[in-house]
């Protein structure tokens, strides 16, 4: 996975692709895939340490699927399914942590995520998984506890704009690289998070835990000069 963090030049998130997700958090539903970006700075191998709560940030984790782009794809068809799943290298589990109280100021006042979105540490990924071990990435069960409490447990099939539609937007605003990420959405069940947590993540094909996927890391506090401040 440390190669995935070298090799990414952007981390594109894909927004509001669950309908229980944007239930619990209020938003609208969108007509068509929007996304933003993360930097790969925030990308946190498997054992690379914890994940670092600024000072005054109200944490939340966000259980993705990450796909790991193969080639270089731009202006893709909407309907090219087989030109995107070909232009997917794996796979890997993600948590896209939110600082969600800068998150909501900014969405208030019309302003930019990223400060909600791109703090060191905001991104813990599994390793790397193979296209073959996931045959089919619309049939596969996400899930996430924190301290053995199940948080998120659901199925990518209940995504709203499936892999080849999210690729193929993306795609015709900018060149996807071989080696960016991207996060196609969480389901429902996001939730805060507390200093000592321990965050476990992982997803299952066929009902069989994909070793390679599982995630394990604690919430520390980060210590340094940062601390949230209202804009």
């Amino acid at each position: 996975m440390t190669s995935v963090k070298a090799n990414a030049r952007k981390v594109v998130c894909i927004g509001r692709n669950y309908a229980d997700h944007i239930k619990e958090l209020n938003n609208a539903r969108p007509a068509k895939p929007f996304f933003f970006l993360k930097p790969p700075s925030s990308i946190l191998p498997p054992k690379s340490g914890p994940v670092l709560r600024p000072k005054g940030v109200k944490l939340h984790y966000e259980v993705e699927l990450a796909v790991i782009m193969g080639k270089t794809t731009t202006d893709l068809h909407e309907g090219d399914e087989k030109g995107a799943l070909d232009a997917i290298d794996g796979y890997a589990v993600s948590i896209d942590m939110t600082a969600r109280n800068a998150q909501d100021e900014a969405k208030k006042k019309g302003l930019p995520w990223s400060i909600a979105k791109g703090f060191d540490t905001f991104l813990p990924m599994s390793n790397y998984i193979p296209k073959d071990r996931i045959p089919d990435p619309h049939n596969v069960e996400l899930w996430l506890s924190v301290n053995d409490e199940v948080r998120q447990n659901d199925s990518t099939g209940l995504m709203l704009f499936r892999i080849p539609r999210q690729l193929a937007d993306i795609s015709q605003c900018m060149t996807l690289e071989k080696g960016d990420v991207v996060l196609t959405g969480t389901p429902k069940g996001v939730g805060s998070l507390e200093v000592g947590d321990v965050l476990k993540a992982g997803l299952r094909v066929g009902g069989e835990d994909v070793e390679e996927g599982r995630i394990e890391v604690e919430v520390q506090e980060k210590r340094g000069l940062y601390e949230y401040k209202e804009t």
